[in-house]
């Protein structure tokens, strides 16, 4: 639906794409072909959160992110899935957000509750979507959306001087795991502020306390196989300079291939990197994933299911 209104509503709402650039950011220059990527990912994010700012149709935006390459359709519906999230803060009672995951973003699932953290970092705190109206197991993708935004856009404060965010800490329920979660957003973000180095990334991470780097590995292993950007070389280098993370390393690694599988947009890079940080195909990486996804969204003793979830898959690579 193509309307003056949703023309208006794209533009005012959707970021500049200047705002995505390696320089503008202050990152890691990185080579030439990393800097592309870098830069590109985040224009596909924002060409599917302006479609969805325009439409407020998940069908309609669906259909437009179809021509979005392969290789960066995910993170075109992560920015969908930001932008429903602020139009339902927007408008009353509104639930496009949950019609698009329950709908034509069912396959894209993880990256959708990534980019409604990304949209809880933008909203004041009053127009958050309650926590209870997202799966209870996946709800902590959304904290790890919101720990990359903060990392990606405040990158002193959250990266350089390593401060912590406190502001959604009670929405998820569970105060101290939710700065774990945030954790593991950070770490994708390190890949982007790193500009796809590995080595970069690792100074980066060390240069973190010692009890948050096991998450921020995490993160790492996700964005180095979903966004892609070194070659098997570098990444084999960083799974041996993550040394006693390297399970970490490898279970965000096989987050990735899950979620890059389940959404049919397997690419070659994927398997180079799947094959460095696991020593396994994409295929048997994400059905470790599946094989060890627990079926409710809490464990004994109150740990988050989703935690659970990645200590079974983690230690599944660490033997």
């Amino acid at each position: 639906m193509h309307t003056t209104l949703g023309t208006l509503r794209r533009r005012v709402l959707t970021p500049n794409t200047t705002q995505t650039l390696v320089e503008t950011r202050g990152f890691h220059q990185g080579t030439a072909t990393a800097r592309v990527l870098i830069e590109t990912v985040g224009r596909f994010f924002l060409v599917g959160y302006g479609h969805a700012a325009e439409t407020g149709s998940p069908e309609d935006t669906d259909r437009r992110l179809a021509d979005v390459p392969v290789r960066f359709r995910g993170f075109a519906h992560e920015g969908a899935a930001m932008a429903f999230t602020v139009l339902d803060a927007l408008t009353p009672r509104g639930r496009r957000a949950a019609e698009y995951m329950a709908g034509p973003g069912h396959p894209h699932l993880y990256m959708a509750h990534v980019g409604v953290g990304w949209a809880l970092a933008r909203l004041p705190r009053p127009l958050w979507p309650s926590a209870h109206t997202l799966d209870p197991l996946l709800r902590w993708l959304v904290l790890d959306g919101y720990g990359f935004h903060q990392a990606y856009f405040h990158t002193d404060r959250f990266v350089r001087r390593r401060d912590r965010d406190t502001r959604p800490a009670h929405w998820s329920g569970d105060p101290g795991y939710a700065a774990r979660a945030m954790d593991q957003g950070i770490g994708r973000a390190l890949w982007f502020v790193a500009c796809a180095d590995p080595g970069r990334v690792a100074d980066l991470v060390e240069s973190f306390p010692e009890r948050r780097r096991a998450d921020l590995y995490s993160g790492v292993g996700l964005a180095a196989v979903y966004a892609g950007g070194a070659d098997r070389e570098a990444l084999e280098r960083l799974r041996d300079r993550a040394g006693a993370h390297r399970r970490w390393l490898a279970q965000g690694a096989a987050f990735a291939a899950e979620a890059r599988l389940r959404a049919d947009l397997s690419v070659p890079h994927v398997g180079v990197a799947v094959t460095a940080l696991c020593g396994a195909s994409p295929e048997s990486a994400a059905w470790s994933a599946r094989e060890t996804r627990p079926a409710e969204g809490r464990g004994r003793e109150g740990v988050p299911g989703y935690e659970v979830w990645r200590t079974r898959l983690a230690e599944r690579w660490a033997v």
